[in-house]
């Protein structure tokens, strides 16, 4: 087996609204991330959700912040079939960010998306190549790292 680590980590706030919220959630991201946020719009001019990725050292060590919150436990329908995986939580100063009355309290989505040594092939601009599919990170595969690395507990799915 490969040995699988992070490629990347991705934080997604959805606020609804571009008015008060929007920048007040930009400010707590940015925050606890360390890095700007980007927006996210529907319509033209009309910001919904803000998102940040982030990557290596960084990633892991919110990733472990946000399972802590989560008590480790993930259930089978967090993950996908590409080997990624996917949660959220309620509310963001479980993670241990200082609670601002001024700003409101906000859920996120954690998104990591898992890799192995060679899938940086794909992502070339000069000469790419496609990923074969032994090496392709199954299901089962993301959930035993999880349970390797972190002593995750994964739950039947709903």
């Amino acid at each position: 087996m490969w040995e699988l680590h992070i490629c990347k980590l991705c934080l997604n706030i959805c606020v609804g609204e571009s008015r008060e919220r929007l920048p007040r959630a930009d400010k707590m991201l940015e925050q606890f991330t360390g890095q700007t946020p980007v927006s996210f719009s529907i319509r033209r001019n009309e910001k919904m959700a803000i998102h940040c990725t982030v990557r290596w050292a960084k990633a892991q060590e919110i990733l472990e912040k946000a399972l802590k919150v989560q008590e480790y436990e993930l259930r089978k329908n967090n993950f996908s079939d590409t080997g990624n995986l996917r949660f959220g939580i309620q509310e963001h100063i479980d993670l241990g960010i200082k609670y601002d009355p001024s700003m409101s309290i906000y859920g996120l989505d954690f998104y990591v998306v898992l890799g192995s040594p060679g899938f940086s092939i794909a992502d070339k601009k000069h000469r790419t190549g496609c990923t074969g599919a032994k090496h392709r990170i199954s299901k089962e595969e993301a959930m035993h790292w999880l349970q390797q690395k972190y002593e995750g507990i994964i739950l039947p799915g709903k």
